[in-house]
């Protein structure tokens, strides 16, 4: 893309990126006017809506003095020993707090910052993501001077990467791949044969698998958590996480998304490098907020209290808009990846006009391949608001699809 006036000074590769998809989704419903008698209820963002846990408020009240003082870029023991003792809990992994763990400001920070340390631009590299994704991967990407290369997820294959389509001469080039488990949007999750392929073709090919989990603790089934990559790990004997990354966060899982706290653990032979990066990079947590994050870690009464939350609202929601559209339970996750009749964008905006209700269209969460786009017709619901606002969000798409035709 040719710069214009005025943008002789930018960094081209930021140029390549696009528009946010709720960028896109602000600007398609600009101009709409809903009904005036409904209330608007927004299922388009994933923000939590439940209230954050008291625990972590009042930590973070009583230890507001300590921002009186520099934080640790590499986070304090505290915090690092709280993270590495939920790993044991709850992936049984042993992992070393001082050389395998390292916090960050959430997981969508690191996502894009790890990318910029690792990628190696004089290499032609690519990194390997699925489609419809979390848009930070491209960005990433992008901005680290490596090609995007995108591996569509289609209900016909159970939303399942597979990188054995992938000509040789792409997986060569391949310097990171991109991992979401439980997915975004589909919610769907990744077994340990796949796992088991994933980490050989790593060792194949030797590229990094950053396995971004930060709706791993948002499972309707309590006695079925999802899989982790850390796990996973474990269970094949690679207790040295070679060339595994995992992101976390506490947006989800604790209802603190402004926290910005997260951290990600494995591979010490890329925490290394990362911690060097994030020192030029300026990312170090508030001291607070590691205060507060150390309780959030060490306690899991309001997560098992979030996911009952979660679990009533799909109980409530869920087979209303599966009796007029294609919006099967996900295996975790808080979103419904649903189908639609005809253009997603002209089902969002209708949805919209006539019900106050926002949704995301599918196809501002994925890309074309070969012609293909795996999030055309799709639209993903975000099942975060209140419980009686997602019941009432689901009757209205019922009373929608009454007399809706694409």
């Amino acid at each position: 893309m040719p710069l214009t006036d005025g943008e002789d000074a930018l960094n081209s590769l930021l140029l390549q990126t696009r528009p946010y998809p709720f960028t896109r989704l602000n600007q398609l419903l600009s101009g709409v006017t809903p009904p005036a008698h409904l209330t608007p209820i927004s299922l388009g963002i994933g923000e939590p809506k439940h209230p954050t846990p008291q625990c972590i408020t009042d930590t973070l009240i009583e230890h507001i003095g300590s921002i009186a003082h520099y934080p640790s870029m590499r986070g304090e023991v505290a915090l690092r020993e709280a993270i590495s003792a939920w790993c044991a809990r709850r992936f049984g992994a042993a992992v070393d707090p001082f050389t395998q763990i390292l916090p960050v400001l959430g997981s969508r920070e690191a996502l894009f910052s790890f990318v910029q340390s690792h990628v190696n631009a004089a290499d032609n590299p690519c990194v390997i993501m699925p489609t419809p994704f979390y848009q930070i991967y491209e960005g990433a990407a992008l901005l680290a001077g490596a090609e995007p290369v995108y591996l569509p997820l289609t209900q016909d294959t159970g939303y399942r990467m597979d990188l054995t389509v992938l000509d040789e001469s792409v997986l060569k080039r391949a310097q990171v791949v991109f991992v979401c488990s439980p997915n975004n949007p589909t919610g769907s999750t990744i077994g340990l044969d796949e796992w088991k392929e994933l980490f050989a073709m790593s060792d194949r090919y030797g590229f990094v698998l950053c396995s971004d989990e930060c709706y791993s603790e948002i499972y309707c089934d309590e006695s079925r958590p999802p899989l982790g990559a850390l796990d996973a790990a474990r269970q094949l004997g690679r207790t040295d996480f070679k060339n595994l990354i995992i992101f976390q966060s506490l947006s989800k899982r604790s209802n603190a998304p402004g926290m910005r706290s997260g951290f990600v653990a494995g591979d010490a032979r890329l925490i290394e490098p990362f911690l060097l990066y994030r020192t030029y990079h300026g990312s170090s947590m508030c001291p607070a907020i590691q205060r507060a994050s150390t309780v959030a870690w060490s306690d899991e009464t309001h997560v098992v209290e979030n996911r009952r939350l979660y679990r009533e609202k799909f109980d409530a929601a869920q087979p209303i808009i599966n009796s007029v559209l294609d919006a099967p339970m996900p295996d975790a996750s808080f979103y419904l990846w649903t189908k639609v009749p005809g253009s997603d964008e002209a089902f969002t905006k209708a949805l919209y006009e006539q019900q106050a209700l926002t949704v995301l269209p599918g196809s501002y969460l994925s890309r074309s391949v070969n012609g293909f786009d795996a999030g055309y017709g799709y639209v993903r619901l975000a099942l975060v608001a209140e419980p009686a606002e997602v019941t009432e969000a689901a009757r209205r798409i019922e009373r929608f699809m009454r007399d809706y035709a694409a």
